[in-house]
């Protein structure tokens, strides 16, 4: 149904639920990636880091809270690396990391026309270091990203089976939605995305579909057309 998708894939899925990188939950992410990559689309993917960092969270600790995001974007990068040699390693796909936070030993800077040539000669694209600017989310990244890179759509990778009116782990009523509006979302202050994030698709729009990574074939039917998650658009 996509020609080019952007995943985005949260910090706490590399974590595996604990804090620090879980190499089972990292091969399972890869394994999903490269499952959607048979279809023959172009794939990129944008990491988060709050399996290592949170900028916040280290800002509650006294560190300033530029300093805590640069942090938090560092991380991605190590997710980042990881993700790249698993899909290397274990499936035999081509990858590249950029990161918009220059780290030239390990990876390239984010360049816009590099990064779609990369996709058009069906490599897998990592973008890491969020926006590069601290005070914005791996959310917004994702966004921004995806728009650069013209994507059909943003699918976003979580722990969790789609959006509910609220916490579904806390909530034994929660409800799920199997499409929202963007206005929905802000409306409702779902914490889905920040509210820059879905402005920023809102502005061009860009859908949204969010589902759980750990539900086998998830990234690949959501590709496909099927229903799975929750769509926002």
């Amino acid at each position: 149904m996509y020609n080019r998708v952007l995943v985005k894939v949260s910090g706490e899925v590399f974590g595996g639920g604990r804090h620090g990188l879980d190499y089972d939950a990292v091969t399972k992410v890869a394994y999903q990636i490269s499952q959607a990559k048979e279809l023959g689309v172009e794939i990129g993917v944008v990491v988060g880091g709050g399996n290592i960092i949170r900028g916040i969270d280290a800002q509650t600790h006294g560190v300033e809270r530029a300093t805590a995001d640069y942090m938090g974007m560092l991380a991605t990068v190590i997710n980042a690396l990881a993700l790249q040699s698993m899909l290397e390693q274990k499936f035999g796909y081509d990858v590249r990391t950029q990161t918009a936070v220059p780290v030239h030993a390990v990876a390239e800077d984010f360049i816009q026309r590099v990064a779609i040539g990369h996709l058009e000669k069906k490599r897998i694209v990592i973008f890491a270091g969020g926006t590069g600017n601290p005070f914005f989310s791996t959310d917004t990244a994702a966004v921004l990203r995806a728009i650069e890179i013209n994507a059909d759509i943003m699918i976003k990778a979580t722990k969790v089976d789609g959006v509910y009116d609220k916490d579904p782990k806390k909530f034994s009523d929660a409800v799920k939605y199997d499409e929202l509006s963007y206005m929905s979302v802000l409306k409702q202050q779902l914490k889905v995305l920040d509210a820059t994030a879905i402005s920023l698709c809102m502005d061009n729009n860009l859908p949204v579909q969010v589902l759980d990574i750990f539900e086998e074939g998830n990234i690949r039917h959501a590709i496909e057309g099927r229903p799975v998650g929750t769509m926002i658009k």
